[in-house]
């Protein structure tokens, strides 16, 4: 018969080489995690349904505090999603009715209803998110903000009329 017999120092040895094999496939687990993005629909990072069409009266701002975005409907009932964060530092920028303007807190900045910069120092408008409108319902689409240089008539979605 051979002798298999494991030395204390041999066991040792592999027992500490499996521990830290076993450390290192946990940390590379939490890190792979950590940085993959967790996308929950409905929430911010995916497709929000906002509502129906009818449900968002021409010249109104609805805040969605889930997706971090404003809906706007313009008066000539275009849609537009405006990112709630400020295109100078970040702060997350309130609605407000009684001005009829989006105003920064951090540093005064202001923006029209449709996020065009009325008062810097923000150096651009809000970053908007992609809207669509399928069977009436208004979806927005909060994965990846769209960066613009200024507000413009093409960023407004259209509900279709039915003949």
């Amino acid at each position: 018969m051979a002798d298999t017999n494991v030395s204390r120092r041999d066991f040792l040895k592999i027992a500490w080489g499996a521990a830290g094999a076993l450390a290192l496939v946990e940390t590379g687990g939490v890190v792979l995690s950590f940085f993959s993005p967790r996308v929950v629909e409905g929430e911010f990072g995916g497709v929000i349904d906002a509502g129906a069409v009818d449900s968002f009266q021409p010249g109104s701002v609805t805040p969605f505090t889930q997706g971090r975005f404003y809906l706007v409907r313009m008066p000539d009932g275009g849609f537009l999603a405006l990112y709630r964060k400020c295109t100078h530092l970040g702060c997350a920028v309130p609605w407000n009715p009684a001005e009829g303007k989006f105003i920064c807190p951090c540093h005064a900045s202001s923006f029209e209803m449709d996020g065009q910069v009325i008062n810097p120092p923000a150096p651009r408008p809000l970053d908007r998110f992609a809207v669509s409108i399928v069977d009436g319902m208004v979806k927005v689409d909060t994965g990846a903000p769209i960066q613009r240089d200024r507000a413009s008539a093409d960023d407004l979605v259209y509900a279709e009329v039915a003949s």
